[in-house]
């Protein structure tokens, strides 16, 4: 009995030394590991701590041990023990977290979190892997700031502000309650810019962007959306016109001047309010629409401070591209936006090229290139036409004079007038373009429609007359979609009846078109006019045309417009497009 019992002690000897030796073993290897390594019991207290652990966090194994890992969090996470629950089924856990140093200091970690099992499989701890990344988390704060924040007055961006008024809108949505948007457009902001600098613009928009800010609730959010454009939200607001005073508030701001390196100036602001939820309910939409509002505000501004607007159902989105168009009409002129392309004409009989059309190109900073149609009604609305007709006539004209300088024999420049551009005094800055870049009247000729034959027909007999004396023909564009009277045509001192593209397209397979087009062409030769059709893209137009003695084509089937360098070689080569082979392809 008594040896048994010695026995027995001896192993138990054995097992506890042999256990002792694995956690040294254990401890040891733990202490070798860089990284912080603590191990906690299933309620969270530690049970090991190893070197790593001591270098992050400043406490020694022997001031840890014991504790509750809740002292090192950087607020009392209440649920933090319940989080052993969750990932002890899930088979570990891996976060990024704030834990405090002994120092007091609060770092950021990466945290990943193992259970600790026994020899049965079964859970009796967790073991946690820190390391301080502290410095990336830096990094991604940085960089993320100077992704949603505005560099120089440190205003949310538009990406940011979308985010947070989408936010802002969903607890609204839940609580039925109101907001709006204000969308801000500076006054006179460009020529202080462009006058004085940047760096004269940079301060004030930074003056500007205090100023509004100081105006606003705490809850409010304000962001600069680019240039001199700001945002604002206006969230959980009594009334709808509650925003409409706020509008009057940052306009005053504005009121009093300011002060920039010495420099007194004044600006002044155009606002577009739209209102959450009639308006929209998301922040794209409400930016879009009160957007459009400030188009509306600005040009109806009756104070040096500027003016607001609430958008309504009858400001929509093609009420917004014409603004938008008609404020970068009045910039392009200035900017260099506009640009010729020239569209050769050909005879018919021979595939010479005897003219071309000048067609003007609108290239915006940031629409690209606009078509003619989206522009050219805008700017006859305007007024604006009379100074692109202007910009158009002098620019033909000029390059008439290269192309003569070149020694090309002159061919007809055709140059479209609008209705306003067709007054008595066109004949005479005619003959001002004619002779200050010294080209013959050859080079010219000008396209009118049928719309201007309408009013005042002696009038515009005499108007025509005149041009036609200096030696510049004339041309009637798109007949046939007008509805000039026939007695008169005969009187107008005409050369061309261009054939619209309309009765073109559906040649030959469209018997009215065929025949409209017939009629055309044997009606003018009656007049003794020439005939054009425009428009031709395809071979069988082209023998419809010829066959029925049209004298000149225009279209894709020859040449796109070009730009002066592309057709220059073909006009100083006396260059002929093939036109009798082709016919039979």
């Amino acid at each position: 009995m008594t040896a048994h019992l010695f026995a027995s002690k001896a192993q138990l000897d054995q097992r506890y030394k042999a256990s002792a030796e694995t956690q040294l073993q254990q401890s040891q290897i733990l202490d070798q590991i860089h990284e912080s390594v603590i191990t906690m019991d299933l309620a969270g207290f530690i049970i090991s701590w190893n070197r790593g652990a001591e270098m992050l966090f400043g406490y020694s194994a022997n001031e840890v041990i014991g504790r509750n890992i809740l002292f090192l969090y950087e607020d009392e996470e209440l649920d933090g023990l319940r989080l052993f629950d969750s990932f002890l089924e899930q088979g570990g856990r891996q976060m990024e977290v704030r834990r405090r140093k002994k120092s007091g200091e609060v770092f950021w970690a990466s945290l990943s979190l193992s259970p600790l099992c026994d020899a049965n499989t079964q859970p009796v701890g967790i073991i946690g892997y820190l390391s301080d990344i502290t410095e990336r988390k830096h990094a991604e704060e940085k960089i993320n700031h100077l992704a949603y924040y505005d560099l120089l007055t440190d205003l949310p961006n538009r990406t940011l502000f979308k985010k947070l008024v989408d936010k802002a809108l969903l607890q609204s949505q839940r609580n039925n309650s109101i907001g709006a948007l204000l969308f801000i457009d500076l006054n006179r902001f460009k020529p202080i810019n462009d006058t004085l600098g940047h760096a004269i613009g940079d301060l004030l928009l930074k003056q500007v962007a205090e100023r509004f800010r100081v105006a606003l609730r705490e809850n409010d959010v304000i962001a600069r959306l680019g240039s001199d454009e700001f945002a604002i939200a206006l969230l959980e607001i009594p009334q709808h016109f509650h925003a409409g005073l706020v509008a009057q508030k940052l306009l005053s701001t504005l009121d009093h001047a300011f002060f920039v390196d010495g420099q007194e100036l004044r600006i002044g602001a155009s606002i577009g309010i739209s209102i959450y939820p009639q308006d929209g309910m998301e922040a794209d939409k409400l930016l879009q629409k009160s957007d459009i509002a400030m188009f509306k505000a600005k040009r109806n501004a009756e104070r040096a401070s500027g003016s607001y607007a609430f958008y309504d159902n009858e400001m929509n989105r093609t009420i917004a591209g014409r603004l938008y168009l008609e404020s970068g009409l009045r910039r392009a002129l200035q900017h260099g936006e506009f640009s010729l392309l020239y569209q050769p004409k050909i005879d018919i009989s021979n595939g010479r090229v005897i003219g071309a059309e000048a067609l003007i190109r609108w290239n915006h900073p940031k629409k690209g290139l606009i078509p003619p149609a989206e522009f050219i009604p805008i700017a006859e609305e305007t007024g604006l036409i009379l100074q692109i007709d202007a910009w158009v006539l002098e620019t033909a004209c000029e390059q008439a004079r290269r192309w003569q300088d070149l020694h090309i024999s002159p061919l007809r420049i055709a140059v479209n007038v609008s209705a306003k551009e067709f007054s008595s005094t066109l004949p005479s800055r005619v003959r001002q373009a004619l002779s200050f870049y010294q080209i013959s009247p050859a080079w010219l000729e000008l396209e009118i429609t049928e719309s201007m034959l309408m009013h005042s027909a002696e009038s515009v007999i005499t108007i025509m007359d005149e041009i036609t004396a200096l030696g510049v023909t004339l041309s009637l564009d798109d007949f046939g979609t007008g509805y000039s009277s026939l007695s008169y045509l005969k009187r107008f001192p005409i050369d061309t009846l261009k054939i619209d593209r309309s009765f073109i397209q559906g040649i030959p397979s469209d018997n009215d078109d065929c025949a409209i087009a017939d009629a055309i062409i044997s009606m003018a030769k009656k007049l003794r006019h020439k005939v054009i059709a425009e428009g031709v893209e395809n071979w069988e137009q082209f023998s419809f045309l010829k066959n029925a003695g049209c004298d000149e084509v225009q279209g894709y089937l020859f040449s796109r417009p070009v730009n002066p360098d592309q057709l220059t070689p073909m006009l100083a080569s006396d260059f002929c497009f093939s036109v009798e082979t082709d016919l039979h392809k």
